[in-house]
């Protein structure tokens, strides 16, 4: 009787802190496994597989495999395309995963895979879901787009979560992959992403601490401020489609405040709250961490992502990291990433990754 009430009561901290969007206060040890529990599944072998075979050019090796992530409920297997450039030398190195934003692919990122490999860093790029190889043939982020309007329109009990959710789960699974690799030395993996990619690497890499040095570019921000503040829009138009079927079913004349809640509310639970950036980066402190943002970024408008900065300059100051922690603002830059700021992104991960 104790063990189940325990549990009721364990339930009812944790689902209003993924379904709704009033503030709550878990701790950082809380907010990790909260997050863990919400996206958890069945783990699969990896079983990866080579695509293409592997080839040397100028010194850099380029592989195409894939592995499997996820058993759906269909019983079909969800696999992960992966690009590997890495350099032809012997030895374990550190790697860096690179991820691409909406409506790019993996063959996109692969001038950062190269630019790390000739540094002595394997770089590793992915489609992330209903993107590339997983688009069945769609372009751009128009299958993404769909996914997440299918998921609005289904049952919570059996909806996906294409929105940033599912491909976070992906990316823990392939660094438990490259844990596997003996090319690779498991102890300096890093994560970097653009725009959602930006957003899938704080809200994976802050949850596994694997990760040794994370670069989450025009991707910081607060959900939560944008929606109270009316600066929304920027975020919604990048799955336009999605908000407006959203409005369509929710009776509203046109995408709002309302549709947007209800819809981040479904897809992407906690988004709003426990999951928000501001808190999620709390859980990198003591690891490198370089953050680029643009002063006139309608994607991740900056008002919210001071937010986040400071929460995440409050919690590497508590951890004695201050000097781990790097946060660049464009002066008059939008939701781009300029000359200046990739250069810094990549000599700031080279000098973690290699310590």
């Amino acid at each position: 009787m104790l063990q189940r009430s325990l549990v009721i009561s364990l339930c009812l901290i944790v689902i209003p802190v993924i379904r709704g969007d009033e503030p709550r206060t878990l701790t950082p040890a809380q907010t990790r496994e909260a997050f863990l529990k919400l996206l958890d599944r069945p783990k699969v072998s990896a079983d990866a597989k080579e695509a293409a075979p592997a080839k040397e050019t100028d010194g850099l090796i380029t592989e195409h495999l894939s592995i499997a992530t996820e058993k759906k409920a269909d019983g079909t297997i969800e696999r992960l395309p992966i690009l590997i450039v890495r350099p032809a030398k012997s030895g374990k190195c550190p790697a860096m995963i690179v991820l691409h934003g909406t409506g790019g692919n993996k063959e996109g990122q692969r001038s950062w895979l190269i630019d790390f490999a000739k540094r002595g860093i394997t770089g590793i790029a992915i489609d992330a879901r209903y993107h590339g190889e997983r688009s069945g043939g769609a372009k751009g982020s128009a299958a993404y787009v769909a996914a997440i309007g299918k998921a609005w329109q289904a049952p919570r009990e059996s909806m996906e979560h294409p929105f940033y959710y599912d491909t976070v789960w992906d990316l823990w699974r392939l660094v438990d992959y490259l844990e596997t690799r003996g090319d690779l030395d498991p102890k300096r993996i890093g994560m970097l992403g653009i725009s959602m990619g930006g957003i899938q690497t704080w809200l994976a890499a802050s949850v596994d601490e694997r990760v040794a040095v994370a670069a989450p570019l025009i991707g910081v921000q607060s959900f939560r401020w944008s929606l109270e503040n009316e600066k929304w829009q920027g975020r919604a138009n990048t799955i336009k489609a999605a908000h407006e079927l959203a409005a369509r079913e929710l009776k509203e004349p046109m995408v709002n405040q309302k549709v947007c809640r209800e819809l981040w509310n479904k897809v992407i639970p906690g988004i709003l709250n426990e999951f928000d950036c501001p808190k999620m980066l709390t859980l990198l402190a003591g690891r490198p961490t370089i953050i680029t943002n643009g002063d006139k970024d309608g994607n991740c408008p900056i008002e919210g992502a001071r937010i986040a900065f400071r929460s995440a300059e409050e919690a590497f100051a508590k951890a004695n990291a201050s000097d781990k922690l790097r946060i660049m603002v464009g002066e008059n830059v939008g939701h781009t990433i300029t000359a200046e700021h990739r250069q810094a992104v990549i000599e700031f991960c080279d000098k973690w990754l290699k310590k």
